[in-house]
């Protein structure tokens, strides 16, 4: 297999396209297209049809090639993957795939600036609009930064680094990855073969930025409704923050039964999904030696029931873009 071709392999990609069973004449979502890897292994079924969704103009034109080859089946959409309802509003879909998170294109790129691997300006969008993580170590509060960092980074000295970030700025502004991965690791000590200092500060900005966990919830509801019955969902996430949601979204659409012998039978919605996987399916070590970023990859999968969707969810308690910018 070339370089090329491999880097259309996903994590877990033959395990969640045999988790969604594709067969001839469905419509199926890859939500996530990156560089065509779950598309590719879908179309390899005859007679299905994708749409694939990216919020990344990049990867929309580098899909040209392979919309060209698959002869009319594969339609490409730039767009958020939250928007699912929307783009599939006229069709029932037989399967959803979503690899969550950012990509290996894009964290090996240093002009979208999302790794500390390369020295790039400081940017870690997704798309091309929006504020970048430039302007939110600009704008934002210390404690605003010190709440992002600790709740989407799970970094423990955030209180430290939104301190130092806030100092550094009023020096000089804060625009290169470089900069910024320079600042953190003067205030978080790392021993050998331990992360980079500044991963779990990288990771809290590309998260907010991106608005990726109102993104991830907000598609997981989207899919709800625009799949049939018996269709499947599955979802490839890469840090405990994704895991915690797609778990605890597909665990009460899955629920059955409320009440007890000594209370009332609870009126409760019928389930929405029926789990096809208690607990997550994850990368054989040999897929890990191959690419290290599967070793953190989690595969969880649901099955559509005829029953109604469920209400939305409400406002989650996590720190949200706007309200950082504005120093809340």
């Amino acid at each position: 297999m070339s370089t090329a071709d491999q880097r259309h392999v996903p994590v877990l990609g033959p395990e969640a396209v045999e988790m969604l069973a594709p067969r001839e004449g469905g419509t199926y979502v890859d939500a996530t297209f990156g560089a065509g890897g779950y598309t590719r292994l879908i179309l390899a079924t005859p007679g299905t049809r994708v749409i694939g969704i990216d919020r990344d103009s990049t990867a929309i034109a580098g899909g040209a090639g392979l919309v060209e080859q698959a002869g009319g089946r594969l339609t490409l959409v730039e767009n958020r993957f939250s928007r699912i309802e929307d783009i599939c509003a006229a069709q029932g879909v037989d399967g959803i795939v979503m690899d969550v998170g950012v990509s290996s294109m894009q964290l090996d790129s240093a002009a979208r600036g999302f790794s500390f691997r390369f020295d790039g300006p400081l940017d870690m969008r997704m798309g091309n609009v929006g504020p970048t993580a430039a302007d939110i170590v600009a704008q934002a509060s210390e404690r605003s930064l010190a709440d992002v960092i600790y709740i989407f980074g799970e970094e423990r000295h955030s209180r430290a680094v939104a301190r130092s970030i806030v100092a550094a700025r009023k020096e000089q502004p804060i625009t290169t990855t470089r900069a910024l991965a320079d600042i953190v690791a003067r205030v978080v000590r790392s021993k050998p073969g331990d992360i980079h200092p500044a991963t779990r500060t990288f990771q809290a900005l590309r998260i907010l930025v991106n608005e990726e966990l109102d993104e991830l919830e907000q598609a997981l509801t989207a899919a709800e409704r625009v799949l049939k019955p018996g269709g499947r969902l599955a979802v490839v996430s890469f840090h405990s923050l994704e895991d915690r949601i797609v778990k605890t979204f597909l665990a009460e659409r899955s629920k059955t039964g409320g009440g007890s012998r000594h209370l009332p039978e609870v009126a409760q919605q019928k389930p929405s999904f029926e789990l096809l996987n208690r607990k997550p399916v994850v990368a054989a070590e040999v897929e890990i030696e191959a690419n290290p970023r599967a070793r953190s990859a989690k595969l969880r999968g649901a099955e559509r029931t005829a029953a109604p969707a469920h209400l939305a969810p409400s406002s989650s308690p996590w720190p949200r873009l706007a309200d950082v910018l504005r120093g809340g």
